[in-house]
């Protein structure tokens, strides 16, 4: 396990109310702590692109007074990004930071992220009130998840739909030449499950809209990034017939049209 103690001090300055930086405590002297923490799953995960047997988490923790704010991300590597390289960009922050000028600093993915949410669980415990409030957004309500079916063979993952046919959404993990006995056993083991897809940048043009009328039969309501990030032009020469949503398309607001 690794920890950096880095040289921030200060405090977030603003007030307490819809989109401020926080509550400043004058004089209380601010203190960030990056640690890499590693989780074994509880079953291999697998895509398109490989597998895992271990989440590697980067965790940080601000401390400001008596309160501590916290924050975590997983580096991704299709991103370029490493445990070691993310703590290292951390460690390189001024003394004196707030949220906005953090946009500045890093930019977007696992490093900035984890050091933005731990900023806002700080100004939220130094303000008593919850972070969403700070933000000037309504309270939270229950949330309908995907629970995800890692890619494997057809009779696993008819194996593991039938464990998980009880939950109602299950995002299935395909990308792969050969994916239709595997969509067919996934139905046969959750037959009445709402289902979506994610490829992983796995799928050609001419795999998805050979798949498309099989995911349409078979029920499939959505189809996440089957194409190559960079080559989503190409949806718009192929009919499209059930939704299809970005994950390695899109990294922040400026990915959007």
């Amino acid at each position: 396990m690794l920890r950096l103690h880095g040289g921030l001090h200060g405090g977030l300055r603003g007030g307490a109310r819809g989109g401020s930086e926080g509550a400043q405590q004058p004089g209380a002297s601010m203190q960030l702590t990056v640690t890499q923490d590693r989780f074994r799953l509880a079953e291999t995960f697998t895509i398109s692109r490989g597998s895992k047997t271990e989440a590697h988490v980067i965790t940080v923790r601000i401390t400001e007074g008596d309160a501590t704010g916290w924050g975590e991300s997983v580096p991704y590597p299709r991103n370029g990004e490493t445990v070691d390289g993310v703590a290292a960009a951390i460690a390189t922050l001024p003394d004196r930071l707030t949220r906005a000028e953090l946009q500045d600093l890093l930019p977007p993915g696992a490093a900035r992220n984890a050091v933005d949410c731990a900023l806002w669980d700080l100004a939220a415990k130094q303000a008593g009130a919850r972070a969403w409030a700070l933000a000037g957004l309504a309270d939270p309500g229950p949330c309908l998840t995907a629970f995800t079916l890692s890619l494997d063979t057809p009779e696993a993952m008819r194996a593991s739909a039938r464990r998980h046919a009880h939950r109602p959404l299950l995002k299935i993990k395909l990308g792969t030449p050969d994916d239709m006995p595997r969509l067919e056993a996934v139905r046969a083991g959750a037959p009445e499950a709402r289902i979506i897809v994610d490829a992983n940048e796995g799928w050609t043009a001419g795999i998805y809209t050979e798949l498309a009328p099989h995911l349409l039969r078979l029920g499939v309501e959505l189809v996440e990034q089957p194409l190559p990030a960079g080559q989503d032009g190409m949806l718009a020469e192929i009919a499209r017939p059930l939704p299809v949503c970005a994950d390695e398309s899109c990294h922040d607001r400026r990915s959007l049209p």
